[in-house]
């Protein structure tokens, strides 16, 4: 009876397969740890979206009905501080050092027009205005916060800051109402 494995056949390159999954794995985890963190990533930067929205959009109905005119915060950092209180997954403090608000009035609706305040890859403050407006005023209200990319895989296809990072935008655009008097003409 002739022997189970002849000499031979173990000594053959094509015959030895013991680290062939690890090379296997090897290959293939690169790629797919990738895709994984990259599909994080967006999921990280859809709700940061979405936050930062909902938080403008809860704070800029104070600018509409007329609550912010007539409070005490009525300034830029007033309203910084209501947008950050919406966002509480963000921390506080990065928020506040890292958010830019933007606040305008129109003579008209079709008379909106506004650029991204960027200027050398950062965010230009000298182009950042507070004018909540008075009754019946047309209100655009923007917000900014730079988020910073976690996944390299993006930095082609994302980055509009420079390096890592990404400009997180909200628009909001109202008639504020009118908290005064009769209705708005």
């Amino acid at each position: 009876m002739p022997p189970a494995n002849p000499p031979q056949a173990r000594s053959s390159p094509l015959a030895a397969r013991g680290g062939a999954a690890a090379v296997e794995f090897a290959i293939i985890s690169l790629p797919f740890l990738a895709i994984l963190f990259s599909i994080l990533e967006l999921g990280l930067i859809f709700m940061a979206s979405t936050t930062i929205e909902a938080a403008t959009v809860s704070a800029a109905r104070q600018i509409r009905t007329g609550q912010l005119q007539q409070g005490a915060n009525n300034n830029a950092a007033g309203f910084k501080s209501l947008v950050c209180s919406g966002m509480s997954w963000i921390s506080a403090s990065d928020c506040a050092a890292n958010l830019s608000v933007d606040v305008r009035t129109f003579a008209s609706f079709s008379a909106i027009s506004v650029t991204p305040p960027i200027a050398g890859n950062a965010i230009d403050q000298s182009q950042l205005t507070f004018d909540d407006g008075s009754p019946c005023s047309i209100v655009v209200v923007r917000v900014f916060y730079p988020w910073t990319l976690i996944t390299p895989v993006f930095e082609p296809g994302l980055p509009n800051l420079g390096a890592n990072q990404r400009l997180l935008t909200t628009v909001v655009a109202f008639r504020n109402e009118d908290y005064q008097g009769p209705e708005c003409t």
